[in-house]
């Protein structure tokens, strides 16, 4: 038991610093490990209830908690990483905003088809006669269904749409920078004069 609560943490801080690492950035990290994290918890919960209705017990071994943490967590953020990581190369250009239309348009359809065919992988685990087997199978495919679905298709395109430009934290992005106009509203540098237009013509 005590192994377990050493490598469901150590997953966590390893996937943030390779996070942290890729996207350049604090926050938006530390919001898909949350997300990841809440996808768990429901996955759990789901097949807890699918397991008591079906099986008329939810009780699972230790052991079944963790490969079930260690692989939704992995492949959860393996989803969210092809996301996010086409939203920045976008925004550098275009903004926030259009760099997370252009990102979900450029992989939801690669990504999903991805996450709908693991998810029937590990669905067949449930047939399988060992109730582990079975329990990690159930939990991992309604984890990814979730992931796949909810998570990476609305949850976290609408938290990067809502923070905006503060998703980045602590950097900042050239296509979130306000566009410097040298026209409007400059100060005259020292030591030059704006004259006023001759109106006429000259005698």
């Amino acid at each position: 038991m005590r192994g377990h609560r050493l490598v469901m943490p150590l997953v966590l801080v390893v996937v943030l610093a390779v996070l942290i690492v890729l996207l350049r950035c604090l926050l938006l990290p530390l919001l898909l490990v949350a997300a990841a994290w809440l996808s768990l918890f429901t996955a759990f919960g789901t097949a807890a209830l699918v397991f008591r209705l079906v099986v008329g017990s939810a009780a699972t071994e230790p052991a079944v908690l963790l490969f079930s943490v260690v692989f939704l967590v992995a492949l959860g953020v393996d989803y969210n990483i092809f996301l996010v990581h086409r939203v920045r190369g976008e925004a550098l250009l275009h903004g926030t905003a259009a760099g997370v239309q252009r990102g979900l348009v450029t992989t939801s359809g690669v990504i999903s088809a991805a996450g709908l065919i693991l998810a029937a992988t590990f669905g067949a685990l449930t047939v399988m006669p060992l109730l582990y087997l079975a329990q990690i199978g159930c939990i991992v495919a309604v984890g990814v269904l979730i992931d796949t679905l909810l998570v990476r298709l609305f949850l976290v395109p609408a938290l990067i749409l809502d923070l905006g430009r503060r998703t980045w934290w602590p950097s900042r992005l050239p296509g979130d920078l306000p566009p410097h106009d040298p026209g409007s509203g400059s100060v005259p540098q020292p030591g030059h004069s704006r004259r006023p237009a001759a109106s006429g013509s000259t005698p």
